[in-house]
Formats: C-alpha cells, structure tokens, sequence
C-alpha cells in the first residue's frame, strides 16, 4: 500500500474547520465548482456511516462522485474513510481518506488541515492520486470564505 499527504494553512480554528467538514449542507455550499453535494446515504457521521460527495464541474473528466464508508472518527480532530464507490474506486482498491485540522500552537485562529491517502492503484499505469491531493488540498482553503466564519 502506498501512501500520500499534503497540507495547508487555514486561517481559521481548527473547531471551526472541522464543523465546516462535518456538515452536509454547508460543505455543499463552499465551492460548489468542486463539490456540488454532500450527504450521508446511511447513518450520521459516526463509524459505519456511508457519505456520498458528487464533484463539481472543476473535477469533471477526473472524478464525478466518490461513495465513502467511514472507518475513523476523533471528534474536533479526524475522521477517516474507505473510498467504496466511484470513479476512484474503479483506480486504486483499497483507497483510505483521513482529513485531520489540528490547531497551530500559540494561534487561536489557525489550523493545519492534512490529507492523507492510503491506496493501492489496480494497475502499473495508474498515477498515484495527485488530483485527488490537488483537489482536496484546493478545496480545503475554501474554508477561509469570510461567509462562512460567522
């Protein structure tokens, strides 16, 4: 199994990022160009849960929607997934997800937010997921929307 991460800043507490994570509808409205909707197919969040993201027209021609069954919750932390459909699953099998906001020690009003895959491609041609990292990692920094730091 492979691995990869990536990170950025957010100029905003890492509660309120991961609030923003958490919820269907305001995830849906952050940037619709990259995610059109959110939703909990079964379940509420918590372990077991199945989330269905459908991307928006920025990641068309990559990835249409993405099925997630999540594993892993640490509430106010982290929460991790398995990619169980979509066009992703169709690429790498096993594909794990954990989005992780920890606080930036000494700044009340920034957090780190990490990505980090956990995947094996299901073919020697299949790139390693640098979309996927690229769009989650752009899609992250539409958190800091003053709109929605009400």
């Amino acid at each position: 199994m492979k691995t990869m991460r990536g990170q950025v800043l957010l100029c905003i507490p890492a509660k309120k990022a991961w609030e923003i994570f958490r919820n269907n509808e305001i995830l849906s409205k952050i940037n619709p160009n990259m995610l059109a909707s959110a939703e909990y197919l079964r379940g509420d969040g918590s372990p077991g849960s199945l989330r269905l993201f459908k991307l928006g027209p920025a990641l068309n021609g990559y990835v249409k929607e993405s099925t997630q069954k999540i594993e892993k919750v640490e509430t106010g932390k982290s929460v991790a997934y398995q990619v169980v459909g979509g066009e992703l699953k169709g690429m790498y099998d096993p594909y794990h997800v954990t989005f992780t906001f920890l606080p930036v020690p000494g700044e009340d009003e920034q957090c780190i937010a990490e990505w980090k895959a956990e995947f094996k491609p299901l073919s020697p041609a299949t790139p390693p997921p640098e979309k996927a990292k690229d769009a989650a990692l752009q899609f992250l920094k539409s958190f800091e929307r003053p709109e929605l730091c009400v």
